[in-house]
Parts: C-alpha cells; structure tokens; sequence
C-alpha cells in the first residue's frame, strides 16, 4: 500500500512533499539500520504504519511552536512531526553518538531547518533549558514515573507533555501519580489509538505550575527511587 493512501485511511493528510519527505526517511532508516540497530521494524509497510502513522497521531493535539523530544532514538516523533509541522521548532535529545550522527545525516538529506539533534541526557540538557519549551515528547523510552521527571522540568507552565504508550500506559499512569503532584503535572487527556492490533495511549499531560528545582535528578537516582 502506498504512503498516501495508508495515511489517508486514517484520516492523516500531507502535502506531495511531505510525503516524499517520510519515503525519502524510510530509505534511509532501512539503510542505516543494515550499519547498527535503530528500529526492529524494518518492513517499509510496518514502518509506515508503526512509525510514520503513529507518530502522526501527536498533530491531534497542540504542540505549540516550540518541542523537544527526549530519548528520540532514529527521530521518532520528533523527525515526522518536523516534517508535517515545518515552522515548528525541534530539538532532539539524545544520549548514543551513533543514532545522533543518523540523525543529522537525515536532516541533511531532507532539508530540513529549525531542527538540531543534541547529544545529551534530557536530565543535563534541562540545566540550561528550563521550562524552556511548548511541548514535551517521549516514545518508548521510559516508565511513566521514571519519564514525567525528564520530561517534565522542560515543560514550559501551561504547555504538555505527551507521552506515548503502548497497553501497559493505563497502569503506569496509576503508577505515576505522586511523580505528576510533585512535579506540578496534571493529566488532561489519555486517549486510545488503534492503528493495528495493538492499542496505542497518549497520555496528554499539562503543566500546571513551576516544577522544583530539585528535579530532574541525575538518572541513577530517578531510577533507583522514582518519585
């Protein structure tokens, strides 16, 4: 099935470019994955539907004009919501050299600007980035109350984190409740996708107040104690 006709069976519309945008990305990731290990879904049909159109579910919510997305990985969601918001700004964290140097290969070769992909800990980048953008997100990184502590000191007050989970997410959120008190994060909205057998949440989560200072912790705390 083709890129567009997939897409608009789930109600996802993009410009011509756009589209060949997402095929020029998929080459590549089927490319470089033959180099080191990005994804384990390297059928071009389930990466369009496990990666492009599930990535694409996060244009249902507001994303301001400013996002960062920790742990990205290959750039997922960041490198598609890139391409399907041009004039948002994104920034990419992270922390393994190799998916960085895939990363900026990938936007040179779809021309993309207003995107930068940065070599670090989302717990060290928020230092010097506090509260510093519109929207957080995070794909398969991370439980819940180990995340919304990465997440969540980036998180501008009033602007979201979108976490995105697979059928496990309901529980990790009951799991996650006294780490969204303490960090002033306040659930909005969790909603189920389904794209194929397997039930997606995005769990849309605001930021209701300044979060302390104390958080985010260095990593081996967050993950020893989780709040």
């Amino acid at each position: 099935m083709e890129l567009r006709q997939l897409l608009e069976g789930h109600e996802m519309t993009l410009t011509e470019r756009q589209l060949q945008q997402l095929e020029l990305f998929a080459d590549l990731l089927i490319e470089w994955n033959g180099k080191f290990n990005l994804t384990a879904i390297t059928q071009r049909q389930e990466i369009y539907l496990k990666h492009f159109a599930d990535c694409l579910l996060l244009n249902r919510y507001p994303l301001g004009n400013s996002l960062v997305d920790v742990g990205t990985g290959a750039g997922f969601p960041a490198i598609v919501l890139k391409i399907s918001n041009p004039d948002l700004q994104v920034t990419m964290l992270e922390p393994n050299n190799k998916k960085i140097t895939f990363l900026n290969e990938v936007i040179i070769r779809l021309e993309l600007s207003g995107i930068e992909a940065v070599n670090q800990r989302s717990e060290d980048y928020a230092q010097s980035h506090y509260e510093g953008f519109d929207t957080v997100t995070s794909r398969a990184v991370a439980s819940l109350n180990i995340l919304s502590e990465l997440c969540l000191p980036l998180v501008r007050v009033g602007g979201h984190f979108l976490a995105m989970k697979g059928p496990r997410g309901s529980e990790e959120l009951q799991e996650s409740e006294n780490a969204l008190k303490k960090l002033n994060g306040r659930v909005v909205a969790v909603d189920s996708h389904q794209l194929d057998e397997q039930q997606r949440l995005i769990i849309d989560i605001v930021k209701n107040a300044p979060t302390d200072r104390r958080y985010p912790r260095n990593y081996s705390q967050i993950k020893k104690k989780p709040l």
